[in-house]
């Protein structure tokens, strides 16, 4: 009896094996999350949009050659940084370049309804900002798709920050 009933529980396991190699495993966890549907799929996606987080905020518009983006983050009255310029597109990264602060250009990170700026710049990018002020690290959320919100972000002067080419 007892032989019989461990047959059994190794013919089920062999089962359960050959099911799941029939299956493809992910290679990541990011791709058995895009795959199970409870992460966006960053490739499948367009970025335009209005992202922020609490203060901080993110426009990005189609432009005549990839997107305009326009970024303001907000420590205080006296602690800011506005910037703008183009970025373009290659898969999850987005390659940024501010033309308000010439010499800043990196790779922030498209994850589909979220954008990460790294947590180093380069140095030409404090000229966006004020003293103590800083891009880096800034992680935004989308609040809509909408290349018509998204547009009509402004500065702390008024000025649109993804306007026309």
């Amino acid at each position: 009896m007892k032989r019989a009933l461990v047959a059994l529980l190794l013919l089920g396991g062999c089962q359960r094996e050959s099911a799941n190699a029939t299956q493809p495993a992910p290679t990541s966890l990011e791709a058995a999350a895009v795959a199970a549907g409870i992460v966006a799929d960053p490739a499948a996606g367009d970025p335009t949009g209005l992202y922020a987080r609490d203060n901080d905020k993110l426009c990005l518009v189609p432009g005549a050659t990839g997107y305009r983006i326009g970024i303001t983050v907000t420590y205080g009255d006296q602690y800011y940084c506005t910037g703008r310029g183009t970025a373009t597109r290659a898969g999850e990264a987005l390659h940024v370049a501010l033309t308000s602060a010439p010499g800043c250009s990196f790779d922030a990170r498209f994850e589909g309804d979220r954008i990460n700026l790294p947590g180093a710049l380069p140095d030409a990018c404090q000229k966006a900002c004020t003293e103590r002020a800083s891009l880096a690290g800034l992680g935004v959320e989308r609040l809509s798709d909408s290349s018509d919100e998204a547009g009509g972000l402004r500065d702390r002067r008024g000025q649109p920050l993804c306007a026309g080419d």
